[in-house]
């Protein structure tokens, strides 16, 4: 309730939004881009972006990139308004027609979804947010965005976990690969490297500003939460495809992330690595935006199971690759949090006790501290962690071959105890 009443109070302070400018330059392939946002007079955002695309870069129309920069920054505004959630938001320089506004509404709405269950915050798809725009505005299409040519490319973003790598493995053998980083961090440039991309320009990098003042509000108690990361992904893919000639982005989303983490609801961790986001981008981007690339999951045809048994056949990437959130500053597996467990869980029944214990540091099936996690995992408890995990069922699969294989630890005879039917 605390919250609510915080939510109610700040729409009322704040009651505008104003995505006010977007801006970017071209300097040796070097784009750097800034954009400007304005919660009523007194508070101002002005985040960075800068995006290299090294060796990869092809001849690009610098003008076409606008559309495709000004989108972004709809993407982007998100981080930004999620802090007083104002009613209006003011875009200024173009206009979204009607079903562009209905697009964007429900990606804030799904995308947003954790934010408002994690807040206690309730309100209604309809009313949360309503656009404005200036009254000489023009329409999207009068920013014309390049239209990329099919060719034996892929871009590939690389997270630094074991589905970027099963993705790059399986598509370097019949394509060249276009590796693309958002703020390249240990695990991801040594992913990077492994996979035969050794130098700084092998890679397009993301080098992706928060503005510190978004910071400052959320330590003075504005709101704060999660915010669909790979929707704002997928908005970069096309400055990406455009600026290296690259159509196909093979993203790394499993089947799995179709799951609510509510079961029986649409909250979703995962709602922006879903499919039916992922079909609402494609048609978004054929229809408003030049149709510039195409954008779909290499993994959405296999379960967390499959991939977790492909990965395993890629042992050099064990002592390098990361999935873990709470430890990605310190590139560390923190061993502490439902993500690990998760991904200690899914590997286990392909990848020997001794390797597992190596690669995370201890046994995490042999931790009680975790059980919390365990009975999210494996649907004991109402709702699954608010982290990128397999479903319910893929979970206690797994649980079932490590049972089988004839370990003895505290999550196996706990399992075991209570032997769920699967479907």
């Amino acid at each position: 309730m605390q919250n609510q009443a915080k939510f109610l109070q700040l729409r009322a302070q704040y009651p505008l939004f104003t995505y006010e400018d977007y801006k970017y330059e071209v300097v040796d392939n070097q784009i750097n881009i800034k954009f400007t946002y304005k919660i009523g007079d007194d508070i101002t955002f002005a985040p960075k972006m800068t995006l290299l695309p090294g060796r990869n870069v092809r001849p690009f129309d610098t003008e076409s990139l606008g559309g495709l920069i000004f989108h972004i920054g709809l993407i982007e505004l998100i981080s930004y308004w999620k802090c007083t959630c104002s009613p209006t938001v003011h875009v200024r320089g173009f206009r979204l027609d009607e079903e562009q506004q209905q697009w964007w509404k429900k990606l804030y709405w799904k995308g947003l979804g954790e934010f408002f269950h994690q807040n206690g915050i309730t309100s209604n798809r309809e009313e949360f947010l309503h656009f404005r725009f200036d009254d000489n505005a023009l329409p999207t299409s009068a920013c014309q965005c390049q239209k990329v040519a099919e060719s034996n490319r892929v871009i590939v973003p690389i997270g630094g976990g074991k589905d970027s790598v099963v993705t790059l493995e399986h598509q370097r053998k019949e394509h060249e690969i276009v590796p693309f980083i958002i703020n390249p961090r240990g695990a991801t440039l040594e992913c990077a490297r492994v996979a035969g991309f050794p130098a700084p320009e092998d890679i397009v990098v993301l080098r992706r500003q928060i503005d510190g003042k978004l910071l400052e509000l959320n330590a003075a108690g504005y709101l704060n939460g999660h915010t669909p990361f790979s929707a704002m992904l997928a908005f970069y893919s096309t400055l990406v495809s455009t600026v290296t000639g690259t159509r196909e982005v093979a993203l790394s989303n499993e089947a799995s992330a179709n799951e609510p983490t509510i079961l029986g609801t649409e909250i979703n961790h995962q709602y922006s690595k879903s499919l039916e986001f992922e079909e609402d981008f494609r048609h978004y981007v054929s229809r408003y935006l030049g149709d510039c690339n195409h954008y779909y999951s290499y993994l959405r045809p296999y379960s967390e199971l499959e991939i977790a048994r492909f990965f395993a056949q890629y042992p050099d990437y064990f002592p390098v690759f990361k999935s873990c959130n709470a430890g990605s500053k310190t590139d560390i597996w923190c061993c502490n949090c439902p993500k690990c467990l998760f991904a200690y869980i899914i590997l286990s029944p392909f990848i020997d006790a001794d390797t597992m214990v190596e690669i995370f540091g201890e046994d995490l099936l042999d931790k009680p501290s975790l059980q919390q996690y365990f009975d999210e995992l494996t649907g004991v408890a109402e709702e699954k962690p608010f982290e990128c995990v397999g479903t319910i069922d893929e979970v206690n699969r797994a649980m079932e071959m490590i049972a089988a294989s004839g370990r003895d630890t505290y999550f196996v005879r706990r399992w075991k105890a209570r032997r769920p039917t699967l479907s």
